[in-house]
């Protein structure tokens, strides 16, 4: 997803394989980007070029003229099964496929606004409507689309809009009476029930105002840094020889204290499951819901009813605003590369996309720094000064001026040391070209090379010509030779940079059916982002603060109490509550390139035989815990049982797999069978795993959510405790876990009217998700709702309680 697909990273693998040594050892030996990428690029030959364009034609990024109606009937289908909302995203990718003020377009905006109305989406509907009668919908089928506004705007109290729209309707029906009279009666009998609807409501308040925004949404920072752009002022930036750049708490810090509230200067969403490379036509015409489908690809809205780029099939919005926008920016030279950004891979579409959003910074200094070129602003020199150079000479050292020695910024600040959210701070982001290996240089190298050769192909002036400057357009004139030489450079930089400061922006989906009375939700990736402030927080397996995303707005909150002086520190991914040191230390070498030293790495290093409490096994006989390397040996010092780990390590494979089954027979509603399987596993479990195995609390949360959809509430909360008992000794009684899990006891005791209770976790849950989140999240509204409801019941004589 990151790098380019399987079959592009073997052809170069191979071809790497096959280059002369001498030609090895020259890129493997080069001391600058600029040198590697005029090595490597001298290599791309049109084989390659052409195996690569068969690669890309596998993604159906274009628009097909015969997927509309394709989807259409689809969607019709699910719509007639009641499915609204599977309806809807198929009559989404049928108006991804639709060319604009076509009847295709409009029939599938329209189908659409009938499956948004049935889901009560009624402003979404609405704009539907606007969209089908923008691109030209047959004149034949106005008054059912006119009726459904009606309806809409008389169910959001909109009065006086419903009152035009149907006198309006009433006129068209009147100047043009071509409906059979079967049609006509159904349309006057709706007609005669909207005006009656209209005449009881008029002396009413509106009671459905437009979509309100939530109340913390917008919530910034109390106080911002001087020094540095969306950061808090409890933070400063230091640096340091070994650590680098960081940032400390210049005073105490409370846990949920927000410290840097961050928009990405790029991000990319995650295509997600994409159709086989393979050609026919049901990989085609897919019809399977993904991330692309869900989210806007501009500003990572969550969205109903996308907005498709007018030019591809694969980019949708989240509004015609985010359309545009994302057009004047990027998308316009993107949109026709689309299936081979999709081969390449998120990381070379970043770094395509960062080096066009550096168009409209001061491109003066933009070229200025990625060429090397000081004294003459308008040419630039081949090879004058290589980027490794530029950057060494831009970057916090002491130079002299008029004799005396200055102090240069801290690298990624401006002259003044300030540090902001823009393309200098990003270029200034390490790509540790040292660190990676040669074969993957070469990779990357060649793989932004093929990008160029097709920006080349394309004529792509975007890059210099309408680059936005106050100076002489001289500076952009036809003589700014190697310019995309240059731009190549930069983009294999960005390339490199990414696998340490790449960011995954990731959001909470809820998991299952939508029928479930208890919430299940995982966290998903949901997209690639670069944050030049949050990049300048450091790794720590046991980290003080907690990241959260909304759109592509990154916030990071003290999860803990950070003392005056103290580090600030976040998690690379490696958790100490989620995998072991020496799994945790070779991940962060592989892909950071440091030994991490941390206090937890510290205090786990002499644990070498006995892992962590939720991986665990213990002993059949006493319950104590096993220790042991091949052999597992009882802890117990009076107890000699003994017993090869992969014995049980496959019979946790075969729990693992009995678990599966159950999970199968729930999502088929196939309870009281799962219930009976399930109770098996966790007998089995309690014979060979400690009490705080995962697997262990996996199964007691399975078991809580079968007796919730048979509407035993107290089994239900019975389980789920248990379950709570293991997430708290893996994750700690103040993770982001477990707060999710506390939320879905909230819930089951809301349920089963244990109200005490039910108040009491409601508490607990919105204490831990607070510190997390902050008071937009999701869940955190859902428990507000849930605690303003039991306030208001009046009082229920004692009785017995979950």
């Amino acid at each position: 997803m990151d790098l380019p697909v399987d079959e592009w990273k073997s052809y170069l693998f191979q071809k790497w394989s096959l280059l002369p040594k001498s030609i090895q050892v020259t890129i493997s030996t080069a001391e600058t980007l600029s040198d590697i990428f005029l090595h490597t690029s001298s290599l791309l030959q049109s084989e390659d070029e052409m195996f690569l364009k068969r690669l890309s034609r596998g993604y159906f990024v274009g628009k097909d003229p015969n997927a509309p109606l394709f989807y259409r009937e689809k969607g019709n289908k699910k719509f007639q099964e009641k499915d609204y909302m599977g309806a809807t995203v198929l009559y989404s990718k049928g108006v991804s496929h639709s060319r604009p003020n076509t009847e295709d377009i409009s029939l599938c905006y329209a189908n659409r606004s009938a499956a948004l109305f049935h889901l009560g989406q009624y402003e979404t509907c609405l704009k539907d409507i606007i969209r089908a009668q923008m691109h030209r919908y047959p004149e034949r089928l106005q008054p059912k689309l006119m009726l459904r506004k009606a309806d809409c705007l008389v169910t959001l109290g909109r009065l006086q809009e419903a009152s035009q729209t149907i006198s309006d309707l009433e006129r068209n029906l009147a100047a043009n009476p071509t409906l059979a009279a079967s049609q006509f009666q159904i349309l006057q009998r709706t007609l005669s029930r909207l005006k009656m609807q209209v005449q009881e409501k008029e002396n009413l308040t509106e009671t459905f105002p437009e979509a309100l925004t939530k109340a913390f949404e917008d919530m910034d920072l109390r106080e911002e840094n001087e020094q540095i752009s969306s950061a808090s002022s409890s933070v400063s930036l230091c640096t340091d020889p070994l650590k680098g750049r960081y940032l400390i708490a210049t005073k105490d810090i409370l846990p949920g204290e927000l410290l840097v509230k961050e928009n990405a200067f790029v991000s990319v969403l995650n295509p997600g499951e994409m159709p086989p490379l393979c050609h026919g036509l049901e990989s085609k015409w897919d019809t399977r819901v993904t991330n692309g489908d869900r989210y806007c690809h501009r500003c990572l809205k969550h969205t109903l009813a996308p907005v498709p780029c007018d030019g591809c099939s694969y980019a949708k919005y989240c509004s015609q605003e985010c359309m545009q926008q994302a057009w004047d920016l990027y998308h316009s030279v993107e949109c026709s590369l689309g299936g081979l950004l999709l081969t390449l891979g998120v990381f070379c579409h970043i770094a395509l996309r960062s080096t066009l959003l550096a168009r409209f910074e001061d491109v003066d200094n933009v070229i200025k720094k990625l060429c090397g070129e000081i004294s003459n602003k308008d040419i630039c020199l081949r090879e004058s000064k290589n980027l490794m150079q530029t950057l060494s000479d831009d970057l916090g050292e002491e130079s002299e001026e008029n004799g005396e020695t200055v102090e240069t910024p801290i690298p990624g600040c401006d002259i003044n040391g300030k540090y902001e959210n823009n393309y200098h701070a990003v270029f200034n982001l390490l790509p540790h070209t040292e660190n990676h290996s040669p074969e993957h240089k070469f990779l990357c190298a060649l793989s932004v090379s093929a990008l160029c050769r097709q920006l080349e192909a394309a004529s792509l002036q975007t890059l210099t010509t309408s680059l936005k400057s106050s100076q002489p357009k001289a500076a952009m004139a036809p003589g700014l030779c190697q310019e995309l030489h240059i731009w190549g450079v930069a983009m294999l930089r960005h390339v490199l940079q990414l696998q340490c400061n790449a960011q995954a922006v990731t959001t909470i989906q809820q998991t299952g059916s939508n029928d479930n009375v208890v919430t299940n939700s995982r966290q998903v990736r949901l997209a690639t982002g670069i944050f030049p402030v949050v990049s300048l927080l450091n790794h720590s397996c046991s980290p003080n603060t907690s990241v959260s995303f909304r759109s592509t707005v990154a916030s990071i909150r003290a999860s803990e109490h950070i003392g005056k002086g103290q580090e600030i520190l976040h998690c690379y991914g490696p958790h100490e509550s989620r995998m072991g040191v020496a799994e945790r230390q070779q991940k962060l070498r592989s892909q950071y390139f440091f030994d991490c030293n941390c206090p937890a790495c510290q205090n786990e290093k002499p644990r070498h035989t006995a892992g962590p409490r939720w991986e665990a096994f213990c002993c059949n006989r006493c319950r104590a815990l096993m220790q042991g390397a091949d052999v597992l040996s009882c802890d117990n010092t009076s107890c000699t049982e003994a017993v090869s780990r992969d014995h049980l390590v496959s019979r946790l494979l075969d729990l693992q797999q009995q678990v599966g089954m159950a999970r199968k027979l729930l999502r088929n509603g196939k309870l009281e069978r799962a219930i009976q399987l399930l109770s098996g596993c966790q007998r089995d479990a309690e014979s060979f795993l400690s009490a705080e195995h995962s697997m262990v609390g996996e199964i007691e949360d399975d078991l809580a959510q079968a007796y919730a959809t048979l509407g035993d509430w107290q089994k239900s909360a019975a389980h789920l405790q248990k379950s709570l008992q293991v997430v708290e000794v893996r994750h700690g009684p103040s993770s982001v876990e477990m707060g999710h899990e506390l939320f879905k006891l909230a819930q089951i005791l809301f349920n089963g009217f244990a109200i005490p209770e039910a108040l009491n976790t409601i508490q607990e849950a919105e204490k831990v998700l607070l510190v997390h989140y902050g008071p937009w999240n999701d869940e955190i509204q859902e428990l507000q709702k849930m605690k303003s409801y039991l306030l208001d019941l009046p009082p229920i004589p004692a009785g017995p309680s979950v």
